[in-house]
């Protein structure tokens, strides 16, 4: 996901009102009076900032799409439970094995 100079700016200053016309800092124009424009290095690092924070939590977003349902994992732990078996584990385990926290 690319964050955007637009996303940035909510961040910075959420509830300002601005347009952004443009791709470059020309392009925009600030209609809050009672919110401060934040620069375009400010603007810039929280772009930095956004994007590192996104890199940083990916393992969860992509161990999150591959975790099995809720409804499947509490099946797995009851069958695991009669059974004695790992079974439940052993597929969490891989998941996160797979995909580690950085």
């Amino acid at each position: 996901m690319t964050i955007l100079k637009s996303e940035a700016l909510a961040s910075l200053k959420p509830g300002a009102e601005f347009v952004w016309t443009g791709t470059d800092w020309s392009g925009l124009d600030w209609k809050d009076s009672r919110i401060t424009k934040p620069t375009e290095a400010e603007v810039n690092a929280e772009v930095t900032r956004l994007t590192n924070l996104e890199k940083s939590n990916e393992y969860q977003r992509t161990r999150a799409s591959q975790y099995p349902s809720l409804e499947e994992q509490l099946d797995l732990q009851y069958w695991d439970q009669v059974n004695g078996t790992t079974k439940w584990k052993e597929a969490i385990t891989k998941i996160k094995s797979d995909n580690p926290k950085p």
